[in-house]
């Protein structure tokens, strides 16, 4: 393959989709100059669409009032249904198994409450090692709550020395060995510092012949590769929608109960008036009675301010379908991949895995020269228009999203990062 700009645009002409990124604002320098935006894997570009769905929600406001909740062209009280048949292509699940509430680390303590339930001589939860903080902090606090101490109730996974990346039958014999204590796994599906797809089937299926809870955090995931959490048959999943979902800052998160959970009157849960069924809500009675599904662990009405800009971004997800995606994502990171051996060779160590099937549209790249030639080098790259992310010590994450990332975005990002090595 020859490497040189040519090429990448000859690649641009001959992708498919690459009209979709016209229908996405990409940031812009002080001076106007659309930047080389590499951090779809930290918050998505912003849909064009996504500001008229949000007006749409102010014009109901100021037309409507509170009759907004049962009026104009897409109800409040209804508003979930907008993005929930989108959301469940994605999980690879059915619509009742999926609701779009909270936010990511509010949905995995409501979920925990429910699903991890220690007893008698099986009270730790397993989590990675290198596990995102947020996702420590709830695992940690969660033992806490119950009562337990994670220097000997916090079970951890890590891989194996001098590796980045987990072995998926490392896990598998961990969750063996140590099955018999474990209450609840808690895993990524994508790890976020190395961009590493795990292997959910293979996991799931060892947690439940363990005797455990499975659950996943789908941050890095979902909207990234392909997920069949159905199928898979895991327990539960949480996620944020403003990473490779474009749903914007902070925007609404969702969550994933398998069907087999849905309709349990014996889990307990943090019930609120919102998961109660729509057609006796707003009689007003004392008792509760869970929407069937997911959406019976929403403790209260959703920010539909914050779900608008997901609106514009799921009927992008809905019209190209993540099939296609995945195509261009594949062949997008890897051209990145072939470019950073070819012009790196001896610079950076990619952290993650070779295997296109283990990973989605990101690189991990620790570079070699030191943390502060790396941060400087990192800086650089921003003064020059190209935004990738940076995480301690000395890793530059690059992350070309199909939806709006071009050949070119990857081989700017790597000639102006071997320039700034050289």
């Amino acid at each position: 393959m020859r490497l040189d700009r040519e090429q990448s645009l000859e690649l641009d002409a001959a992708d498919g989709l690459r009209g979709w990124r016209e229908r996405f604002v990409l940031p812009q320098s002080a001076d106007g100059r659309e930047l080389v935006y590499l951090c779809g894997h930290s918050l998505g570009a912003q849909p064009v669409r996504a500001a008229d769905c949000v007006e749409e929600v102010m014009r109901d406001w100021r037309t409507l009032g509170v009759d907004g909740h049962f009026a104009g062209d897409h109800p409040w009280t209804r508003y979930q249904e907008r993005v929930a048949p989108a959301l469940a292509r994605l999980a690879g699940a059915q619509e009742h198994e999926v609701v779009a509430m909270n936010t990511l680390s509010v949905n995995l303590h409501l979920l925990l409450v429910s699903f991890y339930r220690p007893a008698a001589g099986r009270k730790a939860i397993l989590i990675e090692k290198d596990a995102f903080p947020s996702d420590r902090h709830a695992v940690q606090s969660q033992l806490h709550f119950h009562g337990l101490d994670p220097r000997r109730d916090l079970v951890e996974i890590a891989p194996r020395e001098g590796e980045s990346d987990l072995r998926t039958e490392d896990v598998v014999v961990t969750i063996e060995r140590e099955g018999p204590r474990i209450a609840t796994i808690l895993l990524p599906g994508v790890q976020y510092l190395t961009g590493q797809s795990l292997d959910i089937a293979a996991i799931t299926q060892a947690g439940h012949r363990a005797g455990c809870t499975v659950g996943f955090d789908l941050a890095h995931a979902i909207g990234n590769v392909e997920l069949e959490l159905h199928e898979h048959e895991v327990d539960f999943a949480a996620w944020c929608n403003y990473k490779y979902l474009n749903g914007g800052p902070g925007c609404i998160a969702g969550a994933f109960v398998h069907e087999r959970h849905g309709r349990r009157t014996d889990l307990p849960r943090l019930a609120g008036w919102w998961g109660n069924d729509l057609e006796t809500r707003f009689e007003m009675g004392p008792e509760f009675r869970p929407i069937p599904g997911a959406q019976g662990w929403q403790p209260g009405n959703p920010p539909i301010l914050a779900m608008a800009p997901l609106v514009a971004s799921l009927e992008h997800f809905a019209a190209v379908g993540l099939p296609a995606l995945r195509r261009k994502s594949l062949a997008l990171t890897g051209y990145l991949e072939a470019l950073v051996r070819e012009r790196l060779r001896g610079q950076v160590t990619i952290l993650t895995p070779a295997d296109p099937g283990q990973r989605g549209a990101m690189l991990s790249l620790e570079l070699r020269c030191g943390r502060d030639r790396a941060r400087a080098a990192f800086e650089t790259l921003l003064a020059r228009g190209i935004v990738p992310d940076w995480r301690e010590p000395g890793v530059i994450r690059a992350a070309p999203v199909p939806f709006y990332n071009s050949f070119e975005d990857a081989w700017r990002f790597v000639d102006a990062l071997a320039a700034t090595l050289a």
